[in-house]
């Protein structure tokens, strides 16, 4: 037994050796880098030396840069809040439909993570710009209401205006929301579909009714999930770059689009560098409260 065990740690390491190598070559090591630059200086156009400043972090944290980092975290929340709205009863109906169509649901449900975003993100153009198929619609709706008053003898509505529906706060929510959404509906369907439906029974057999079944059995039952949820959308959101920069406006950039103007337009690495991982601590803290809300759930249920 002990000599297998021994095997078996062997073909393990080996194993893991390959996707190691991998992170820490890949990812660990240029993070390191750039967060050795958030303490450099620019010498020149391509040398940073590295003297240990403050400087940089005291920058990213002036009133300006300040402003637009609570833009993006103001952005990302009601993004974020956003799918949680419309991702719960998308999970709801996938935790209780037959398991003829939960597979398919699901498939839905993917089906945009084997569409690459960029291409996404035209479509998304295609349907909001001004002769997109919203304002289309919106332009017939409004010529057959013309046609309508008219014929009642009324004064005809005028030539319908098409709405702004791109380059601004707006379109940048919705693309956020179109682009997040799978990441908030895949974690609440993990946690509603382990739940005890014993629970639900109970509830309604008692009165409780649908809507305050949901509200005082699902939700709390649902908190994993929601966090996961909350977490996983949140900070994709925050760091978008894709989103903002083709679907907004000049005042629509969020802090992203700041740290890609560092690193390519302004050629100040050590600045971006401090702007990126401002984002990385905050990507730390949220780590941190999930793991103490899901640490404070279990207690709970094992009390």
């Amino acid at each position: 037994m002990e000599q297998s065990w021994r095997q078996a740690k062997s073909i393990f390491v080996t194993m893991l050796s390959a996707p190691l190598f991998w992170l820490v070559v890949f990812f660990m090591v240029p993070m390191a880098v750039v967060w050795l630059f958030s303490f450099g200086e620019n010498r020149g156009v391509v040398d940073i030396a590295i003297t240990g400043t403050w400087s940089n972090y005291a920058h990213a944290l002036t009133p300006l840069y300040l402003g637009i980092l609570w833009k993006s975290i103001w952005i990302a929340a009601l993004t974020t809040f956003l799918c949680l709205v419309i991702a719960f009863p998308v999970a709801m109906a996938i935790t209780f439909a037959s398991e003829k169509y939960k597979a398919w649901l699901l498939l839905l449900i993917m089906l945009p993570f084997w569409t690459n975003l960029l291409i996404r993100t035209y479509a998304l153009i295609a349907v909001l710009r001004h002769e997109g198929y919203v304002n289309s619609l919106l332009g017939m709706g409004w010529s057959g209401a013309s046609h309508l008053v008219a014929a009642m003898g009324g004064h005809p509505l005028g030539d319908f205006q098409p709405l702004d529906l791109l380059y601004n706060n707006f379109a940048v929510i919705i693309g956020l929301v179109f682009v997040n959404l799978p990441f908030m509906v895949l974690p609440l369907y993990s946690t509603l579909d382990r739940m005890d439906r014993s629970l639900l029974e109970a509830s309604m057999d008692l009165g409780g009714g649908h809507l305050r079944t949901v509200w005082n059995i699902m939700v709390p039952l649902a908190m994993p999930g929601i966090a996961s949820g909350i977490l996983i959308t949140f900070i994709p959101a925050l760091g978008s770059y894709l989103t903002p920069d083709m679907l907004g406006g000049p005042d629509s950039q969020m802090i992203a689009n700041i740290i890609e103007g560092q690193f390519k337009g302004a050629n100040n690495w050590p600045f971006g560098a401090a702007l990126s991982f401002v984002l990385v601590y905050m990507t730390f803290i949220g780590i941190a409260i999930q793991g103490v809300i899901e640490s404070r759930s279990k207690r709970e249920r094992l009390a």
